[in-house]
């Protein structure tokens, strides 16, 4: 059996203190490659994820989407294209370890896209906001109504086919990334499914959810993404 070509990208925003953990904790028997996106953190955010054992790239433009996009660039540009793709987050609030669930689906059941989902997982107390829990449950919603989708969650641990993720032709730089995927997914009738994760109270201060400006920005931009490709 020829074993899968997995390589792991990680957007990264002034994670120094969660970055290495993170990096520690992914199977190091699963992936190729490790991908830190630093999007112009102020920190020792590169230092440390380099000393983890990751390749480390610099996005200036701050935005989760811009420093996924800046991190395929490189994957297209590799000799050897990877087969699948893991998106995880720098601020240790996944686990890691449970990669191998995640890319299951795919290896095993020819899935095109697998999203981690905390709703179906166990999460610890606090680790999500109200507000965060509500616009998942309505983002959700929305995409059902919609695009007939069968999602729980919007979560950021999530698995692809390098080659289905270049045909989704991905645009967002900000907040809009993850239901962008999910609905482009569904428009083009590729597989996908999700699959329980496990979910804990983040390393530092959320620069998204841990504001009330960043929680309304976030919610506007998940909405009108949804309704801008119905």
């Amino acid at each position: 059996m020829i074993k899968s070509k997995i390589d792991v990208l990680i957007p990264a925003f002034n994670e120094e203190n969660a970055v290495g953990k993170v990096i520690a904790d992914i199977p190091k028997d699963l992936v190729r490659e490790i991908i830190v996106v630093n999007n112009n953190s102020t920190d020792e955010t590169s230092k440390n994820a380099r000393a983890a054992g990751a390749t480390v790239l610099f996005e200036p433009q701050k935005g989760y989407g811009k420093a996924c996009l800046t991190g395929i660039e490189y994957l297209k540009q590799k000799e050897s294209k990877a087969d699948i793709v893991v998106f995880i987050d720098a601020d240790y609030s996944d686990y890691p370890n449970q990669m191998h669930e995640l890319v299951k689906p795919i290896l095993e059941n020819n899935m095109d896209m697998v999203i981690g989902s905390r709703a179906l997982g166990k999460r610890e107390k606090g680790s999500m906001t109200i507000p965060q829990i509500f616009g998942n449950a309505l983002a959700t919603f929305l995409l059902k109504v919609f695009y007939g989708a069968r999602f729980s969650d919007l979560g950021p641990f999530r698995a692809m086919k390098f080659q289905k993720l270049l045909d989704l032709d991905m645009q967002d730089t900000t907040y809009g990334w993850t239901v962008e995927m999910q609905l482009k997914a569904v428009k083009q009738k590729m597989n996908y499914c999700e699959v329980a994760v496990d979910y804990k109270n983040r390393i530092g201060f959320s620069k998204i959810s841990g504001t009330i400006k960043g929680t309304f920005l976030a919610g506007y931009k998940i909405i009108s993404t949804i309704l801008k490709y119905a």
